[in-house]
C-alpha cells in the first residue's frame, strides 16, 4: 500500500493525500475525512521517504550540525526549530561527526529533500568558492564565519560572536585581577577554526599587559571531548605548577579541566582560576560555578533563520551578524 494507492481509492490527487497526512490546512473537510477513513480502514502507515517525494520543497529548511556531541548546540538547535516553525517552514535536521564534510552533507540533503535554504551549525572557517558551488541554495553559517577562507562577503551569510574579541575579553578579566601566568587549553593553535581565533585573543590580552606568551602554558587537546580536556589539564600540570589561572576554549572542556585540578589536589579558584567561553547550562552546575562568557544561543538560532528566510523570500541578500557575549560571574576566579 502506497500513497498513490490511497489517492486512487479516494479519487483525489497524490498531493491531496500528502497534505492530509502532513496535517496541512489547505484541504477540504470532505476530502480530509475521505482520506483519513481509508487510512484507518486499511491501517496505512505513511512511509517517510514517500512523503518526502511528494512534499512541496517550499517549506523545507535544512540544518546540518557538525559535531554531534557538542552540548552548546542543543539550545541553538531548539531555537532554530522554533524559528523555522514560526516562519512557516519545516526544519530538516541532519547531524554529522566533527571530521565530516558539512558542505557535502548539505548538498546531498538539499538534493534529497529539495530544500529552499540551509543552515550550517558548527562548520569550517576556510571555505572556497569552489567548495560552496555545489550547494545551489542560500545558506547561513551559524556560530562561525569564514575567517580563514577565500569567500567574498557577499557569497554567504553568517551569525556568530567575535571569537577573538571574546577570548581577549575573558583573558583580560584575568589580567585585571592580577594574573600573569595564565595557561590556555584549546583544540589547536593552528586549526583555521575557533581555537586559532580564540588563541589570538588570548595572546593579545597577554601582550597588552606586557606578558610574553609561554608555549609551555599552551596545551592542545586535538578534540573537544571532555576526556581530552581532563587529560590536557593533567599534561599541563605535569609540565608546570606555577600558573595561577587557565583559559579553556569551551565550557565543557573547562568543567573537565576543573575536575582534573580537583583530583590532583588543586583548589579552584584558590590555587587556579578557570574561565571559558560558551555559557552552557551544565557549567552553571559545576562546583564552583564556572565563570564564562555566555553566547546568546536563542538569538543565534533566531537570527540565522531570519537571515535565511529573508534570502529565500527575496527580501534581502547575504549578510553577516556578530552578536555580543555576556559575562556570567561564577566562583571559579579570584584575584592574586
Amino acid at each position: 500500500m502506497t500513497i498513490k494507492d490511497i489517492a486512487k481509492i479516494c479519487g483525489v490527487s497524490v498531493s491531496t493525500v500528502s497534505r492530509v497526512l502532513n496535517e496541512h490546512p489547505d484541504v477540504s473537510e470532505a476530502n480530509r475525512e475521505k482520506v483519513l477513513a481509508v487510512v484507518r480502514e486499511l491501517h496505512y502507515v505513511p512511509n517517510n521517504s514517500a512523503r518526502d517525494l511528494v512534499k512541496s520543497p517550499s517549506d523545507a529548511i535544512g540544518l546540518v550540525v557538525r559535531g554531534v556531541g557538542n552540548p552548546f548546540f542543543t539550545g541553538v538547535i531548539r531555537a532554530i526549530g522554533e524559528a523555522c516553525e514560526a516562519a512557516g517552514y519545516t526544519m530538516v535536521l541532519h547531524q554529522i561527526r566533527s571530521g565530516e564534510d558539512e558542505l557535502r552533507a548539505g548538498a546531498e540533503l538539499a538534493r534529497s529533500k529539495r530544500l529552499r535554504g540551509l543552515i550550517l551549525l558548527g562548520g569550517c572557517f576556510d571555505y572556497t568558492p569552489e567548495q560552496i558551488a555545489g550547494l545551489g541554495i542560500p545558506f547561513v553559517c551559524c556560530t562561525y564565519t569564514n575567517s580563514f577562507g577565500t569567500l567574498p562577503a557577499d557569497a554567504y551569510s553568517s551569525v556568530s560572536i567575535d571569537d577573538r574579541q571574546a577570548a581577549y575579553k575573558i583573558v583580560s578579566m584575568l589580567t585585571q585581577r592580577g594574573h600573569r601566568n595564565i595557561a590556555v587549553i584549546l583544540n589547536s593553535v593552528e586549526d583555521h577554526s575557533i581555537s586559532q581565533l580564540r588563541y589570538k585573543g588570548y595572546c593579545q590580552a597577554l601582550q597588552e599587559c606586557g606578558v610574553e606568551v609561554d608555549l609551555e602554558l599552551v596545551e592542545e587537546t586535538v578534540t573537544f571531548e571532555m576526556s581530552d580536556g581532563y587529560a590536557g589539564m593533567e599534561r599541563l600540570m605535569s609540565r608546570r605548577d606555577d600558573f595561577t589561572a587557565v583559559f579553556v576554549i569551551s565550557d565543557a572542556l573547562a568543567v573537565a579541566a576543573m575536575k582534573a585540578l580537583h583530583d590532583h589536589g588543586k583548589r579552584v579558584p584558590e590555587d587556579c582560576s578557570v574561565v571559558a567561553i560558551d555559557g552552557i547550562e551544565m557549567s552553571s552546575y559545576s562546583v564552583p560555578t564556572l565563570t564564562t562568557l555566555v553566547q546568546p544561543q536563542q538569538e543565534m538560532g533566531e537570527k540565522a533563520v531570519q537571515i535565511l528566510v529573508d534570502m529565500i523570500e527575496g527580501r534581502a541578500g547575504n549578510r553577516h551578524l556578530l552578536l555580543d557575549t555576556t559575562t556570567r560571574e561564577g566562583g571559579s576566579v579570584c584575584s592574586v
